[in-house]
């Protein structure tokens, strides 16, 4: 971005100043904003405070009071009380951004600020941030899923931009089916891969990420380049017969695997065989080893 199309530098408050909201806090520290105020009640809050923001938490009402931006970076749940808490305490708000960061809300949840004033922005990063020092690096490049007003779009692209993010503009309307499909990819993959991990431990595998590594990389590899052109396995095969001792091995070792390998199975099927991938007597077969009708 040319410096004379970046938006005039703002002072920054924080308002949850955890793992998010520090690491956002600092990369528009890095581009050149001011940040002037933070909240956080947590020791981890407070340190990532200090440490990557360089101030000393205050009260919420303090932060929006110092702040022209206002990042609202506290878990999905509190996000309604936080924002109707701060219209009620009559703290001026006209004229100010306030960005949240939650996947699944839109821009309703800022109403009860957006009718004293203030310019709602929803920037969602989408990745993950653990605490660690490479937190901040992790948002160069990363896509933000950015929902705004029309007429506050630019302003909205052009702070992701100045973060390292790529702007990626989803519909208000689509904000809470946009979050199922990113919490459904990256949450339970981990809880998957977990599983599995465990279920290798069992049966005397040391180090079952040594094993998988390679093969779920692959995996990740075929999907993001072929779809599910780049499926594999005795489902697309339509190996009726191992999918039977899988669940069979499951229902033994594991019950509530065996619940959610059925499930996956079925998806599986079904999106195999719309994609022409698996013939229908194959898909009949699966059917019975799965015990349910996946012609759905």
């Amino acid at each position: 971005m040319d410096a004379n199309d970046r938006p005039a530098r703002l002072a920054v408050g924080v308002l949850g100043a955890g793992r998010v909201g520090s690491a956002l806090g600092a990369a528009l520290a890095q581009a050149g904003h001011r940040v002037v105020a933070a909240s956080g009640v947590s020791d981890a809050s407070i340190r990532w405070a200090a440490e990557r923001l360089g101030v000393v938490p205050v009260r919420p009402e303090d932060v929006v009071a110092a702040a022209e931006l206002i990042l609202l970076t506290v878990p999905d749940d509190a996000l309604p009380d936080l924002v109707s808490g701060l219209a009620g305490t009559g703290v001026e708000l006209r004229g100010k951004l306030l960005v949240h960061t939650s996947g699944a809300y839109g821009l309703s949840v800022l109403e009860p600020a957006s009718r004293m004033g203030a310019l709602p922005f929803a920037l969602h990063p989408v990745m993950t941030f653990t605490g660690r020092d490479d937190d901040l690096n992790r948002i160069t490049g990363c896509s933000f899923g950015v929902t705004a007003p029309e007429l506050l779009r630019p302003i909205a692209e052009a702070l992701v931009i100045e973060m390292g993010g790529e702007p990626v503009w989803i519909a208000d309307s689509d904000r809470a089916l946009y979050h199922a499909a990113l919490a459904g990819a990256a949450n339970h993959m981990v809880t998957l891969i977990a599983e599995s991990s465990e279920l290798l431990r069992r049966i005397g595998v040391d180090h079952p990420g040594r094993m998988l590594g390679p093969l779920l990389g692959a995996a990740l590899d075929n999907v993001l380049r072929l779809g599910i052109s780049g499926l594999t396995g005795p489902v697309v095969r339509g190996d009726a017969g191992t999918v039977r001792k899988h669940v069979d091995a499951l229902i033994l070792a594991a019950p509530e695997a065996a619940d959610a390998y059925i499930a996956l199975a079925r998806l599986t099927a079904d999106r195999a065989l719309a994609a022409g991938l698996l013939k229908p007597e194959e898909a009949e077969r699966l059917l019975d080893a799965l015990g349910g009708n996946i012609w759905t």
